[in-house]
């Protein structure tokens, strides 16, 4: 019997799993409730959808995880999920498919805050003045989370002649050379010219970052939130940007997504505000497709997938 996998990705995606060399049998997992098909799968593709968002309160269903196996979420992050889908035998995520794009937006968000050309931009001749432009080279890029996005915005930072500062939660060596380590989260927003919060959702992070470790922050410096909203306290954030003790913010994700149409956020004159764009997903397509392709090769060989999920950490 070959091995059967209930997808929630997309059919170009569910085609490329039905053409490797094992055959499998893939399934489409129902969009409104996709936990229904536990019993009918041994492996199960997931996805943030609305589902699932909407459902993070949602009781265990009796027949969770049935058959199941193995679950593989395409996102990094798995709290858009219910907590009793890390019940499953074997939860991994899709760590480090997206981290070269994410970072890529984060360069480009540093660059638009850093040089902002549109300011200078010359449209008659009155308008033709010098301006001081900012630099990257030379400033300091705080990183709270020093995972796949993180080191990979690191290592951009650092070729551009950066100086990055960086803390994560474990107390291991850096797996980037070049960064100088802080113990603590007011250490590196005190350094930081441009703060990026790259650090995962979990119930020991919910607003983490807010008025009272903002409060150690430039006035000037730029905040870049591309991990999830829920770890911002977002009026803090507010406050800090309306009393001068910040100076920009570039959110593509915030608590909740998409934001109630009359928040302030939306149109705040000293954030940008990006819907939740950066993994650029249908770019990365084929790198998500090589990364299950490799994890189904080391399952059906008895090993365990890469990048498990711990489901006392989150993540």
């Amino acid at each position: 019997m070959s091995l059967v996998i209930a997808s929630q990705f997309d059919d170009g995606f569910n085609e490329g799993l039905r053409a490797l060399p094992l055959r499998p049998t893939v399934i489409n997992a129902p969009e409104e409730t996709p936990w229904e098909i536990a019993n009918d799968a041994d492996v199960l593709l997931v996805r943030p959808s609305p589902a699932w968002r909407s459902n993070r309160e949602h009781p265990r269903p009796a027949i969770w995880p049935g058959r199941l196996r193995w679950v593989y979420s395409g996102s990094v992050g798995v709290d858009f999920y219910p907590r009793w889908l890390l019940d499953a035998p074997l939860v991994s995520c899709g760590r480090g498919v997206a981290s070269e794009e994410i970072a890529d937006y984060v360069i480009a968000a540093i660059y638009l805050q850093a040089k902002n050309l549109e300011a200078v931009r010359a449209r008659d001749l009155a308008q033709w003045k010098q301006a001081p432009l900012g630099r990257v080279a030379g400033s300091t890029i705080g990183i709270i989370g020093l995972g796949a996005i993180g080191s990979a915005v690191a290592r951009r930072a650092l070729a551009l002649g950066a100086h990055v500062t960086a803390t994560r939660r474990r107390r291991l060596p850096s797996p980037v050379d070049g960064i100088e380590m802080f113990d603590g989260l007011a250490e590196v927003i005190v350094s930081a010219d441009h703060l990026l919060l790259a650090l995962p959702a979990t119930d020991a992070t919910r607003k983490l970052v807010g008025a009272a470790l903002l409060a150690h922050a430039k006035p000037t410096a730029h905040l870049i939130n591309i991990a999830r909203g829920s770890v911002l306290d977002q009026e803090a954030l507010i406050a800090a940007l309306d009393s001068g003790r910040l100076g920009f913010a570039t959110l593509d994700v915030t608590d909740p997504e998409p934001l109630p149409a009359d928040h302030r956020l939306w149109m705040h004159p000293l954030v940008r505000l990006t819907p939740h764009v950066s993994s650029n997903y249908t770019v990365v397509r084929d790198l998500q497709l090589e990364k299950v392709t490799q994890n189904l090769d080391r399952f059906i060989r008895g090993q365990k997938p890469s990048d498990l999920v711990d489901p006392l950490q989150g993540y």
